[in-house]
């Protein structure tokens, strides 16, 4: 068969590691890809916003199925574009992509349908908000409506936090803003939670803690994610029920109320308080580096997975996963979520050994005459699998120094929650 990855980041290079290793696959094409996915497929540079020139490009090459990894195509409805023209796509329809889309929306099905989250108000104006502002009780939370590379979440200790917030949203930080969302803020601890689903049914798809913090401790800015480490430490039989029953499941009846289903994977952003979960966000995808830490536990064949989805028939699948645990850490340009530099040579990455159970995955990474060179701020997603957490992260660290690559920096502390020293 042959497979189409859209995305260039991490993720993507993950997805494309865990499909080639599927005997179905015939050919491999990454729309846009980097320098880690042109080792195992052909990298194609089209933008991802011209879904004609996909479309040709798919028609020519005979493509079997096209998987979506980040979210802006989903969002602005590239599953309906192939849909409609009977192309098998891997991903969630517009309407349904307006769970990541639109934090308003989310928080107003939320509402609808009892699905317990942070007390909310929405305000049109940066003077609305101020004013609302100037009488709330802090900390709290401030959010850009839409699509913000998991960057535009301001957690403000005090109103003058909060200004700053509100005037980078409402001035274009993160694309034109209508809205501006604030949220009273939740004391616990974040986990990631994954389902598949194929618009019928749908499947658990493990747990994961991700670290967006930029600095130790989980400190300073946010940034895209720093590392990751599965399964989640919180995760218990309990919890677990309590997410399906009053998170998942009535968030796909609140799709199936307006009309649509869900196809994709769906990434809850939940806060669990004393084992009570509480949605933050939601994600149309998988997430980055979740992904990177999710997908070498699993056992199954990832391109029979995900046709099943394409074809509605993922009841007959069985999920099977390996016992060993995961962590992964990012290696981010220096200076990186600010200003950070591209560009640089990366050497020494064929001398470190991976295995099954040791990843190297690209994320801004590109190539050019057989150099790889950076070409983002997350470059590097060093990930492993052990038995034990705090050996994983050993391990990953020693790939790091290995590579010893001078404009890079990291996070030693990934999974500090869950690891006892």
């Amino acid at each position: 068969m042959n497979i189409v990855i859209l995305g260039s980041g991490g993720r993507e290079h993950a997805l494309c590691k865990k499909i080639h290793l599927s005997k179905k696959v015939k050919k491999i094409y990454s729309i846009p890809g980097n320098a880690g996915t042109s080792d195992i497929s052909e990298n194609i540079n089209l933008p991802l916003n011209d879904f004609s020139k996909i479309e040709k490009f798919i028609k020519d090459k005979n493509i079997d199925l096209i998987v979506v990894g980040p979210e802006q195509p989903l969002v602005d409805g590239i599953v309906d574009y192939f849909e409609n023209k009977n192309i098998n796509i891997f991903g969630p329809n517009k309407i349904a992509s307006q769970l990541e889309g639109s934090k308003i929306f989310t928080k107003k099905l939320c509402e609808k349908y009892n699905i317990p989250s942070a007390n909310f108000g929405i305000f049109e104006s940066a003077e609305k908000a101020l004013n609302f502002l100037s009488k709330a009780n802090f900390p709290l939370v401030v959010k850009a409506d839409g699509l913000a590379a998991g960057k535009g979440v301001y957690i403000c200790k005090d109103l003058e936090a909060a200004k700053l917030g509100i005037s980078e949203i409402f001035n274009g930080k993160f694309g034109k803003a209508n809205n501006v969302l604030v949220e009273e803020f939740l004391e616990g601890e974040e986990m990631s939670y994954f389902v598949i689903s194929d618009g019928k049914t749908y499947k658990k798809f493990e747990t994961a803690q991700d670290h967006k913090r930029v600095g130790e401790g989980d400190q300073g800015k946010n940034t895209g994610g720093m590392g990751a480490y599965s399964p989640s430490a919180l995760i218990n039989e309990e919890l677990d029920k309590k997410i399906i029953n009053k998170i998942i499941e009535p968030t796909l009846k609140g799709l199936k109320d307006i009309g649509t289903d869900f196809k994709g994977f769906l990434y809850a952003g939940l806060m669990i308080v004393k084992n009570e979960p509480y949605l933050i966000e939601y994600n149309v995808r998988m997430g980055d580096p979740e992904c990177q830490t999710i997908l070498p536990r699993l056992k199954n064949d990832m391109l029979d997975l995900l046709l099943s989805c394409c074809k509605k028939d993922l009841s007959k699948i069985e999920l099977n996963w390996h016992e060993d645990k995961s962590l992964c850490v990012v290696l981010c340009s220096k200076g990186y979520p600010e200003n950070y530099d591209n560009n640089i040579e990366i050497t020494g990455l064929d001398k470190i050994k991976v295995s099954g159970k040791k990843n190297i995955y690209h994320a801004g990474t590109l190539k050019n005459n057989n150099i790889t060179y950076s070409n983002g701020g997350r470059v590097l997603n060093f990930s492993v699998l052990s038995d034990d957490l705090k050996d994983a992260r050993t391990k990953a660290i020693k790939m790091i120094q290995e590579l010893d690559w001078n404009n890079g920096y990291y996070r030693k502390d990934i999974g500090f929650k869950a690891i006892k020293d």
